[in-house]
């Protein structure tokens, strides 16, 4: 087929039901993706599209983050993400995502600044980690904290406010993140520092004490800045998509926020890290042997599962973990750890990847399988590691709702269902029902 013969063909598309057709409008996108617009659908015809976990349903246009998971790219507003955790930092990155492009060093500066001076919370915010049980999950804390702020800022939502909700959201997400670790284990919260850069001064939040408060290691405090430009922004996942779905209602930047932190909790979406050492955890007690867990893995009958391995979207290696395996080896040596866990996972990944089995089914590290051993070794507990994902995906979930706020197209979300259910039928009374 000539590029001439194909572009005609993909000019629209042609949908026959119930004795009647429909021309469906095929949208492209810059980088060649296809979608065929179902828009009139319904209207037209009567009938819904079913499609369980909206995989192949598009909910929006979006010039934020490109992926191909066939080919294992991944990039924010055109860039390869390689390219910025090498040469970035999480503030650039931030400002990129919102803005669309890359900050002079005058934007920059300003932005920096502008985060520092807003990182600190109002101190009537101690009484409501104080209210708080110090056994709590920090990530229902931190949804918690965040939809609370909107009753500190509660000014209308003018592009001047929403750019300062923005900075406020990235500038204190961090301190909301610590305060909620210090108070579970008892210790006094520690003020932001200035002086210290993002991710430095979340360090210092959560490990410094009133006798012991020197500056933490600048190799590690950049290793947490790299995992958070990882973490930045993945396309329309379930958390991005509950952000865009609850402000789709006109609720406010907080709430939509709040919301997907709460959808980032689930296990199956930012939990997976945890998952990831709880495995290799599970592997060492039982002797270390990973050949016999990998055999154990590949058997149907055994629910024994390989953690960290396949993606949703990358059936090719996840590009996060390719850096991230690099930066691994260098903070455990920096550190001087040596890590049995560490060994297991580099045997596990060596297995996998010249397995037949796992490569058959295109189960490739991914960015979970290494996140988790570095958080552990830079002492993050593992009950913190979803919110260090929340603090990382901040600016994407800003990014993704500013997109959805600013674009006409935009309607209120309200997916339709295939109802199975009773047909109608007459109210039984309470006599009648039987005992």
């Amino acid at each position: 087929m000539t590029p001439e013969t194909r572009q005609q063909a993909l000019a629209g598309a042609t949908l026959t039901y119930d004795g009647r057709e429909l021309a469906l409008p095929v949208v492209r996108g810059t980088e060649d993706e296809v979608a065929l617009d179902i828009e009139k659908l319904r209207g037209a015809t009567g009938a819904i599209t079913l499609d369980p976990g909206f995989g192949n349903t598009g909910s929006c246009r979006s010039a934020i983050t490109f992926i191909d998971g066939e080919k294992g790219i991944l990039r924010y507003r055109g860039y390869p993400i390689d390219e910025l955790a090498e040469r970035s930092t999480f503030l650039e990155v931030a400002w990129l995502l919102i803005n669309g492009e890359l900050p002079n060093r005058a934007q920059l500066s300003a932005f920096t600044g502008d985060v520092t001076h807003h990182t600190l919370l109002h101190e009537s915010f101690r009484r409501f980690f104080e209210a708080l049980p110090k056994d709590a999950h920090p990530m229902p804390v931190c949804a918690a904290a965040v939809a609370a702020l909107a009753t500190f800022y509660q000014e209308p939502e003018t592009d001047k406010k929403m750019s300062e909700t923005a900075v406020r959201l990235i500038a204190k997400m961090p301190t909301l993140a610590a305060y909620s670790y210090k108070h579970s284990i008892g210790q006094p919260f520690m003020y932001p520092r200035n002086s210290l850069d993002y991710s430095a001064t979340f360090l210092h939040m959560m490990f410094a004490t009133p006798c012991e408060d020197g500056d933490p290691d600048p190799l590690l405090a950049k290793t947490l800045d790299l995992l958070l430009i990882l973490h930045a922004d993945h396309e329309q996942n379930c958390s991005t998509s509950t952000v865009r779905t609850v402000g789709s209602s006109g609720a406010n930047l907080f709430a939509s926020i709040s919301a997907g932190i709460s959808a980032l909790w689930g296990p199956l979406h930012g939990g997976a890290n945890q998952q990831v050492i709880e495995m290799l955890e599970k592997i060492e007690a039982e002797g270390g042997d990973v050949q016999v867990f990998v055999n154990r893995a590949k058997d149907k009958k055994d629910n024994s599962r390989l953690m960290g391995f396949g993606h949703r979207v990358y059936k090719n290696y996840d590009p996060r973990a390719q850096v991230l395996k690099r930066s691994c080896t260098e903070v455990l040596n920096r550190l001087g750890i040596r890590s049995r866990q560490l060994e297991i996972a580099m045997k596990l990944e060596e297995i996998a990847l010249k397995d037949d089995y796992f490569i058959s089914h295109k189960l490739y590290p991914n960015v979970d399988f290494y996140s988790g051993i570095i958080y552990k070794a830079l002492g993050i507990p593992v009950n913190m590691f979803t919110v260090m994902f929340a603090i990382g995906r901040m600016p994407g979930w800003i990014a993704q709702w500013l997109e959805m706020r600013h674009d006409p197209a935009t309607r209120i979300a309200r997916p339709r269902q295939i109802y199975t259910g009773a047909v109608k039928r007459p109210y039984v009374e309470m006599e009648r029902r039987g005992t």
